[in-house]
């Protein structure tokens, strides 16, 4: 984020996105202020002995919002961390839950730290110590605050905290519960590692779906040949762009990666670029693009599609004037600043905001949480019983038509559902029917003319109507 523009706070920018939202509706003051109030903030400070010295660590969990239970959110390890960003995005998990219907309040958890500085059982330590401070305070359960991967965690860490869980409350029959985003042989699901990047898929999808919507990004037809810079090559960047170039066509132009970035306007091979990185830990060898070291340059590329899937406040009012993209998709949180915001909608430029765009990963969290609370695989009662009706089917077919169902056609129709066509097929509807809604309350006021403040408006008026339902006000 840019000093020089007195740009407001990420979290200051949230607050300034829902009152823009806010003065829109014309809700009641005394219910504005309760839905922005961050319900909860706990900072905890733990020792945990590190190669024989002691060393002091500091993290936090926020609690937004309790108007359901419970809260969810994820927890990243990272050494910029702070508690002004994690109430930011205990705000955000808030709305982004509300958008796609899925029934949790906001939270978010962080812990000061560079994970690559220890390791494996150095982490496994630190990790295991922060879990019981947010257990004993009442900061993580299957019941009141589930946490999540976020940046710097991931399968391993979850593990780790459901396990210290499971020491401290061996009763709980739904301690797996407690966290998501888990291994599939720990409670996990399928589909889950994908989901934020799979959701961002969707989301582009159902935008192309509306032509009126693509008229206004001063772009026609779908999907196939657009161009895409795409800034993070994360768990989301990585695959976000691969679905979207490998099912759909979208030509990857550029890869921005925090020490450099890749151009090729034939288009990368994104599956190619992500085994390049793994074998030589970066980007900047990599045959088939031209490596550029200025990667934040690269934002200002011409695209159709830009997709900013690293940290928040990357595009700011320092660059916002710059950038030559038709239709931006924040697959990170708060990759574009309030100011920028303003920027980017007087130049034309279309913004799938945050909100909904990567509510994918909570959406499938979600599907994890209840497969944890019922105790059964989805699809494991009814796949069978699909598989015979599709086979008595293609019986039908062939004795009505007297001819024979190719054996391609027979599988698709006689093949029942796995646990990851349920979790695909799920995250896609719940990702269509946001859109649609948001769109509707576009279109139902002619106050609302950009998809952001039709987000936030959307969740604020479920959020509130939840309130006073259940009589909080």
């Amino acid at each position: 984020m840019s000093k020089a523009f007195n740009e407001p706070s990420f979290r200051d920018g949230v607050n300034l996105m829902v009152d823009r939202a806010i003065s829109v509706m014309k809700l009641e003051d005394g219910v504005a202020k309760a839905i922005k109030a961050c319900n909860a903030v706990l900072q905890v400070q733990f020792p945990v002995k590190i190669r024989g010295k002691i060393e002091v660590f500091t993290g936090w969990r926020a609690t937004h919002s309790t108007h359901r239970l419970p809260s969810k959110g994820g927890i990243r390890y990272a050494p910029y961390a702070d508690q002004e960003e994690v109430e930011a995005l205990a705000a955000l998990m808030t709305y982004k839950c509300a958008i796609v219907d899925v029934p949790f309040g906001g939270s978010k958890g962080a812990l000061l730290i560079d994970p690559s500085q220890y390791s494996r059982d150095e982490m496994e330590m630190i990790t295991r110590r922060f879990t019981l401070e947010l257990i004993r305070k009442g900061f993580l359960s299957p019941s009141t605050n589930v946490p999540a991967p976020d940046i710097g965690t991931g399968q391993r860490e979850m593990s780790w905290m459901a396990d210290t869980y499971k020491h401290l409350h061996p009763d709980d029959i739904n301690y797996v519960a407690c966290v998501t985003g888990k291994p599939v042989h720990h409670g996990g699901i399928q589909g889950r590692i994908e989901a934020t990047g799979r959701g961002i898929q969707y989301a582009i999808k159902e935008f192309f779906r509306h032509s009126e919507d693509v008229k206004n990004a001063n772009m026609k037809g779908g999907l196939d040949g657009k161009t895409c810079v795409i800034q993070g090559l994360g768990n989301v960047g990585y695959h976000a762009a691969k679905f979207l170039s490998e099912e759909d066509g979208v030509k990857i132009t550029a890869v921005i990666e925090y020490n450099g970035a890749l151009i090729n306007d034939e288009g990368i091979d994104i599956e190619q670029l992500h085994q390049h990185i793994e074998e030589h830990e970066g980007i900047q060898t990599f045959p088939c693009a031209q490596f550029v070291e200025q990667g934040q340059d690269v934002l200002e590329k011409q695209c159709d599609i830009l997709i900013p899937a690293a940290l928040e406040s990357q595009i700011t009012m320092e660059n916002a004037d710059r950038i030559d993209a038709k239709l931006i998709v924040e697959a990170a949180n708060g990759p574009i600043s309030f100011g920028a915001d303003d920027i980017l909608k007087k130049k034309g430029i279309v913004v799938i905001p945050d909100a909904y765009a990567n509510a994918g990963g909570v959406t499938v969290s979600y599907f994890e949480w209840i497969r944890n609370i019922s105790h059964i695989r989805f699809g494991r009662m009814q796949r069978r019983h699909d598989q015979i009706r599709g086979e008595n089917m293609t019986k039908v077919l062939e004795e009505a038509t007297g001819h024979t169902v190719s054996e391609q056609i027979r599988n698709n129709i006689s093949r029942g559902a796995d646990e990851l066509d349920l979790v695909r097929s799920g995250l896609d509807d719940t990702m269509r029917l946001a859109y649609q809604e948001i769109r509707a309350t576009m279109e139902n006021d002619e106050k609302i003319t950009d998809l952001r403040t039709a987000v936030y408006v959307t969740a604020i008026r479920k959020i509130a109507r939840s309130y006073i339902e259940i009589g909080v006000f």
